[in-house]
């Protein structure tokens, strides 16, 4: 299994190429099921989620043809993947791979929505909560599915095609938004979607349903109208930015110091993140081609934050927040209200050093002069990473282990750190 060393105490300088949004890759990527066209999805990062999702949709029937970087080129544009589901040969999901990846449920939509019954595998629980598909369920039904539970599956029928109906979630879910958006885009008739997901992945899927013959109105809103067709055709779409790589690296450069431009990104997909950011003390400037971080010299104020749905800080970023406010000249506070069992990075950062007191789903800050490295585990994807922010700001060699996590979510982070200055790099086992 790899590992990653980190020798901290250097500053990054340079520039960082941003991926596609596995975020939005995903998603786009099962969009596919719902036409017999080619759908062209340009900007595509390499990591091990997309991989596995390329072969669960194999699974299903879908011809997927891959083009690669092509020398020259832009260097933050990702891999164009043509994906085309002609025939769908399998309308089930099974355990052995929807376990492997939460996203892979989405596929119960539009295979439903396409072919009037589905079989999808239970996910289950993960690392960081357990993350119930009753929205999900609740929200095909309301589509006119019939849905059943049957030795961890979800069976699923829709005999004469799902029809437009009024989907009002309780809370705001990402995963249910997206299936009940692909799914009511082969509905027939109007379906109406209120306290939808407004993060930017979701408007991204739905403009490229857009392009495909989809017609959604409220785009970027909690509140979705969607007029169902028929049939989709093919489309080409550019996956958006991600946020949370953004995000990252720019926490990255805020707690090590320096000048670095995140090549290919927006702020506005991280208004509320680089605000805190800001007030932590670093600078944030857009460029002609990207955002450029800069925190040269001054130390870091604490903050005080509470994750919530987009518009609000993410809980994607809520490790690393909390890894850059190990060394602030203060105290942080944190409050995690999106899931309910995300701060096992807790533990691996107090091995470094951190001062960071837990009270059910608060985590108080202390600053440190100083963090050491050690050998740390990562738990989570997220929480991985927030260890290698951790490891470029302490002293001596910190070792990160099981470090599959991060090739879930990062393309190419370590080669992306160290053409910055970064002392990092991968030992692959064996």
């Amino acid at each position: 299994m790899d590992r990653i060393k980190i020798v901290g105490g250097e500053r990054l300088n340079g520039s960082i190429p941003i991926s596609g949004a596995k975020n939005a890759a995903l998603p786009l990527m099962i969009a596919s099921l719902l036409t017999e066209d080619r759908l062209t999805l340009k900007n595509v990062p390499n990591l091990a989620d997309v991989n596995l999702l390329a072969r669960i949709l194999r699974n299903h029937g879908v011809d997927l043809a891959v083009d690669g970087k092509r020398s020259g080129g832009t260097p933050h544009l990702g891999e164009t993947f043509h994906l085309t589901a002609r025939d769908i040969s399998d309308t089930t999901a099974p355990y052995e791979l929807v376990s492997r990846m939460r996203a892979s449920f989405w596929v119960l939509g539009p295979l439903l929505a396409r072919m009037g019954q589905a079989k999808v595998s239970l996910p289950g629980g993960c690392a960081i909560g357990t993350r119930p598909v009753d929205l999900h369920l609740a929200a095909l039904r309301d589509l006119g599915a019939e849905i059943e539970i049957d030795g961890g599956y979800v069976i699923a029928r829709a005999p004469k095609g799902l029809s437009g109906g009024h989907i009002v979630f309780p809370k705001v879910s990402v995963g249910a938004t997206h299936n009940a958006l692909l799914a009511a885009a082969l509905a027939k008739g109007e379906t109406l979607i209120e306290n939808a997901a407004r993060e930017p992945e979701v408007g991204d899927v739905a403009s490229c349903l857009v392009k495909m013959g989809a017609e959604i109105e409220g785009i970027g809103t909690s509140t979705l109208r969607i007029q169902g067709r028929s049939q989709l055709e093919g489309a080409v779409h550019t996956v958006l930015p991600d946020r949370i790589e953004t995000g990252t690296f720019a926490f990255a450069v805020a707690a090590t110091g320096g000048d670095v431009v995140l090549e290919g990104t927006r702020r506005d997909l991280l208004k509320t993140a680089f605000e805190t950011l800001a007030q932590t003390g670093a600078s944030i400037t857009d460029t002609a081609n990207g955002v450029r971080i800069t925190r040269n010299g001054n130390g870091l104020e604490p903050v005080d934050v509470e994750t919530q749905p987009f518009p609000g800080f993410p809980t994607d970023l809520q490790a690393q927040l909390m890894a850059l406010m190990t060394r602030a000249h203060g105290t942080s506070v944190i409050r995690e209200t999106i899931f309910e069992n995300r701060f096992m990075h807790v533990q691996e950062l107090a091995r470094l050093g951190a001062d960071i007191k837990l009270h059910g789903d608060t985590a108080t800050i202390r600053g440190v002069k100083s963090l050491t490295g050690a050998p740390v585990m990562a738990t989570d994807l997220r929480a991985s990473v927030s260890l290698v922010i951790a490891g470029l700001m302490a002293e001596g060699e910190t070792m990160i282990n099981r470090v599959y996590h991060l090739d879930r979510g990062f393309e190419r982070l370590e080669e992306k750190l160290s053409r910055c200055g970064a002392r990092i790099e991968r030992l692959t086992a064996g």
